[in-house]
């Protein structure tokens, strides 16, 4: 009898949530294809183990991840002394998971199936595929071109000739249009409402069509853009696409979006009228209408600890908080509502004297609304209750301002608060503050979800309806439409935002736009790299503020006789205690390196440039 061999881990409802039982299905080992495909249940089952081994880069499972690039630091036992990226970060190679997807392929096509209802067969073949490109698009991001298997289940049998089972890499190009032409018959299995979905962890219509056309706008800014790096590539293009591709990817890129916007089926969340509490739950709010495709988590059994790492001293549930903690530099990436520079004016514009400000929030008014729902700052709120970040007092002395500091939830003989339970402070303790903010997005506001044995349900939305508009803009504006059709889709963003609307858009607008839209939502490192851009960000230099972590410090002024008495000021100060030295991103770090022993196993695979 045929076997399907599919290991399934656990009580598989673990992998999603939801208002629906999906995946509320027992482990099972290994079972025939009658077993599996003649059960409607089985199948879920087996799908849903799929699902739940596709979490690469960044994801609520490794919380520390976030503090590699510019987001955020590390604030717990410090310095982090990473410098270099590595060779295999953030790698993905899973043929593994691609064979069992396809042998799954085959089974739902077989005899055993035949008793399934045919519209049923068609979406878990569009799952299915969709999983199977999602995995095909993370190799290419991370490798550039690389075997394209198709529907094939290699089987071995002694005495058989191997190299037959060796395929060569292809072209990024050509995985690319693989990729694109997978999303393509997916959009025609998959169910088009997103109703028909369960809580955005399974794949639908628009899923596979917002995949498309992230594949596509990758595959078309390395096509225009490689010239910044023509070092970067291979002679075979396996690595490197012709400028000449550019804009048949961008046109791709944009009809799928066009598809999308027009279908009508999802929009920007805009419940609450508070602009910064919408934001956050746009994105964290369970159901919202705007989430295309997310890695779900229920509770109980099947939680992260990502709320327990990177929660605030003053609300934590737990011991655990500030294990990694945003940079000043994600926060100055926020405009002001008209003021494009988002630079916290701390001090006098000749550097002089420091601004005073009567409250600590002050120095954030007027800023990007989007940046309260990601990240909690001085006088901002958790969940309603006031947060309080104080490094310690100023007083003048000697024609100088100096500090008073001391341990995290102290006050002097007065009473007076020294330095806060929130710090920050420049300690190497764990669970301390470092930098002066907490993250907002993804952290769960139940107090319990931030305990080590509970953990939080919070998702990780990995596609987006502002996505949509952000590729359709960069699109529209690379393929030459008329500035009001690009202004206009990033616009909508921007009006949800609180911000001045842009009446032109360059491709610095875009830069930047998609840093603080989609600030730690795993977009930051494949978007520096695709636009050729990431090397001159991450320099290496001590002097790049791009390339080095930086820290704000509020102090409160004590000094009675200082006409500035109770007022705050604030230090921008870089993060050697916390970050020991500036990212360097070099030119080796576009693609990752070509293990040996993949090569030891198919020699027909050729290294990466710089190996």
């Amino acid at each position: 009898m045929k076997k399907i061999n599919i290991l399934l881990t656990g009580i598989i409802s673990l992998v999603f949530a939801g208002c629906s039982d999906f995946l509320d299905r027992k482990s099972e080992s290994i079972l025939s294809d009658e077993q599996v495909f003649s059960d409607q249940n089985m199948i879920t089952s087996v799908l849903a183990n799929y699902y739940g081994r596709i979490d690469w880069g960044q994801s609520l499972e490794r919380g520390d991840n976030f503090a590699i690039l510019d987001e955020a630091c590390i604030s717990n036992g410090g310095p982090d002394n990473r410098q270099d990226f590595g060779n295999d970060m953030w790698r993905v190679y899973d043929y593994t998971l691609i064979r069992h997807l396809n042998q799954f392929l085959q089974g739902i096509k077989s005899d055993a199936a035949a008793g399934l209802e045919p519209a049923y067969r068609n979406q878990i073949e569009g799952e299915a595929r969709f999983i199977r490109a999602w995995v095909y698009f993370n190799m290419c991001r991370c490798m550039g071109g690389m075997p394209i298997v198709g529907d094939e289940v290699f089987a071995y049998s002694g005495g058989m000739d191997i190299t037959t089972l060796q395929h060569p890499r292809s072209t990024e190009a050509e995985l690319y249009d693989y990729i694109i032409s997978e999303c393509t018959a997916i959009a025609g299995l998959l169910p088009d409402d997103p109703s028909a979905n369960t809580n955005a962890a399974r794949a639908n219509k628009w899923a596979a069509l917002t995949l498309k056309a992230r594949a596509a706008v990758y595959a078309a800014s390395i096509a225009k853009y490689n010239y910044l790096t023509p070092d970067v590539k291979t002679a075979g293009g396996e690595v490197g696409i012709q400028a000449s591709l550019a804009a048949g990817y961008y046109e791709t890129a944009y009809n799928a979006c066009r598809e999308i916007i027009t279908g009508g089926r999802y929009r920007l969340y805009g419940d609450n009228p508070d602009k910064g509490a919408n934001f956050y739950e746009a994105i964290c709010k369970k159901g919202s209408y705007e989430v295309i495709w997310a890695r779900d988590y229920h509770y109980p059994g099947n939680t992260t600890g990502f709320t327990n790492n990177a929660i605030a001293t003053s609300v934590r549930g737990d011991i655990d908080a500030n294990i990694f903690t945003p940079t000043l530099n994600i926060v100055e990436a926020f405009e002001y509502r008209n003021n494009r520079d988002g630079t916290l004016p701390a001090r006098t514009a000749d550097d002089s004297d420091y601004i005073y400000y009567d409250n600590a929030q002050d120095i954030f008014r007027d800023k990007d609304a989007r940046l309260y729902g990601t990240v909690v700052y001085p006088g901002s709120d958790f969940n309603g209750i006031p947060m309080t970040y104080q490094a310690g007092q100023k007083y003048w002395d000697g024609g100088e301002w100096k500090e008073r500091t001391s341990s995290t939830g102290s006050s002097d003989a007065d009473g007076d608060l020294i330095t806060a339970d929130n710090g920050p402070d420049k300690s190497s303790s764990q669970y301390i503050n470092n930098s002066g903010f907490n993250l907002r997005k993804f952290v769960d506001y139940n107090r319990d979800a931030s305990t080590r044995g509970r953990g939080s349900e919070m998702w990780f939305v990995r596609m987006r309806y502002a996505e949509v508009l952000m590729i359709a803009a960069e699109a529209a504006l690379e393929l030459g439409k008329p500035q009001t059709e690009v202004c206009g889709y990033i616009n909508q963003i921007r009006d949800r935002a609180g911000i001045q609307q842009l009446s032109s858009v360059t491709l610095d607008d875009i830069v930047r736009e998609r840093r603080v839209e989609f600030a730690f939502e795993n977009h930051r490192w494949w978007d520096l790299k695709r636009w050729r851009i990431a090397h001159q960000v991450w320099d290496g230099s001590s002097e790049s503020y791009s390339a080095t972590h930086y820290s704000l410090f509020p102090y409160r002024i004590k000094d009675p006789s200082h006409p500035q008495n109770g007022k705050w000021v604030f230090d921008r100060v870089k993060s050697t205690w916390t970050s020991a030295y500036p990212r360097y991103f070099q030119l080796r770090n576009y693609y990752n390196f070509i293990d040996q022993d993949w090569i030891n196993r198919n020699p027909k695979i050729v290294r990466n440039p710089y190996q």
